[in-house]
């Protein structure tokens, strides 16, 4: 049997890291500039880039040569293009997060019932006819559903002070339960015009997206990135197992309930404007490790850019493959983790050699 060389190895692993950071970024800034230029007034990438450096005060590039192309672009595509990359980014930063914790490569935020608490809180929003806060009320309702969701989950997850894996896991799939339970209620008790509105929300898009609703998902999303960065060595201590982590001088317990709440938050917030969109926490994050290796200090970067690209690229499908309809995002990234998490869940059973 061949030796492999623990140097070449290395220098493979680095420069492969180096060429995905790489084409993530370049993918980034193209998908960009091409989603915010394609729509039905179509605005080609050279003015797209001109408006944006002009608004910077650079003078260099041609401006919008249509009459509404800049209000166009500064209304209504880089509102959304920046929302893309911002819930791309977080939903896969909170799935980083939350195989860090679990400390297995197939959890994804779902399981701690933040999406399902957001859908069950926008229902009753829909139904009910709540509009205290105006247009912010189905939004503001998801993250607080998601949040609620979340605490509920660990509390009852607790026992002697400790919260450990499997019951975590298995108390989010009771109440994710429970909530879908109570989302079938509402779409039995809702009319015609709600039970419409819940499922396109359920389905999730981009659509509407204004400059308001990226200001508060924002800061939430950045907050929640720079926790993850934060706690980031420390997960990987984790990884060694509790007691290893612990006797290492790794609050274990806090770690826990940190990454946990920082999962909430950003789950809560890219789910408040945006409704629904699966798998991505799952799906980003896995192929990530499989280039960059188990280290979240790479990994998490990785995660980041590589959410952002692939939900730029759904929506940027979802406005252009059916001719004067919009597809809903959250369907296609569906499409695209079904059969994604079936591969993961064959390869990562042959490679733990079956199940326990």
């Amino acid at each position: 049997m061949a030796v492999v060389d623990p140097t070449v190895s290395a220098r493979f692993r680095l420069s492969a890291t180096v060429v995905l950071f790489a084409g993530l970024s370049v993918a980034l800034v193209v998908l960009a500039v091409v989603s915010a230029g394609t729509g039905q007034l179509a605005i080609p990438p050279a003015e797209v880039l001109g408006s944006f450096l002009h608004r910077l005060g650079i003078d260099v590039g041609p401006m919008p040569a249509h009459p509404q192309g800049d209000a166009a672009l500064w209304s209504i595509r880089f509102p959304r293009v920046t929302m893309a990359i911002l819930v791309g980014a977080a939903l896969s930063a909170a799935g980083a997060l939350m195989q860090g914790v679990f400390g297995n490569p197939l959890a994804e935020p779902g399981v701690i019932g933040v999406s399902s608490g957001a859908a069950v809180a926008a229902a009753c929003a829909m139904v009910f006819g709540f509009t205290a806060l105006g247009t912010w009320t189905v939004p503001a309702l998801a993250f607080v559903g998601g949040l609620i969701t979340t605490i509920a989950v660990y509390l009852l997850s607790r026992s002697d002070g400790r919260t450990e894996v499997v019951t975590l896991v298995l108390t989010g799939i009771a109440v994710n339960a429970v909530t879908g339970a109570l989302l079938a209620l509402m779409m039995f008790l809702a009319d015609t015009q709600a039970r419409e509105e819940i499922v396109f929300w359920q389905l999730g898009s981009l659509n509407g997206t204004r400059w308001q609703y990226v200001g508060v998902v924002a800061p939430l999303a950045i907050v929640g990135i720079v926790g993850a960065f934060v706690l980031s060595r420390k997960l990987d201590l984790l990884a060694l197992g509790d007691r290893a982590a612990r006797h290492v001088g790794v609050d274990v317990e806090r770690l826990r309930i940190g990454a946990i709440t920082l999962v909430a938050l950003l789950t809560a917030a890219a789910v408040a404007f945006c409704g629904i969109i699966a798998f991505v926490g799952l799906v980003v994050p896995h192929l990530m490790r499989m280039v960059v290796g188990p280290g979240h200090r790479l990994l998490l970067p990785a995660s980041v850019l590589g959410g952002s690209v692939l939900l730029l690229a759904a929506d940027l499908v979802a406005r252009t493959a059916v001719p004067y309809a919009e597809l809903p995002i959250g369907m296609l990234t569906s499409l695209l983790g079904g059969p994604m998490f079936f591969w993961l869940l064959r390869r990562t059973r042959r490679t733990a050699g079956g199940w326990a």
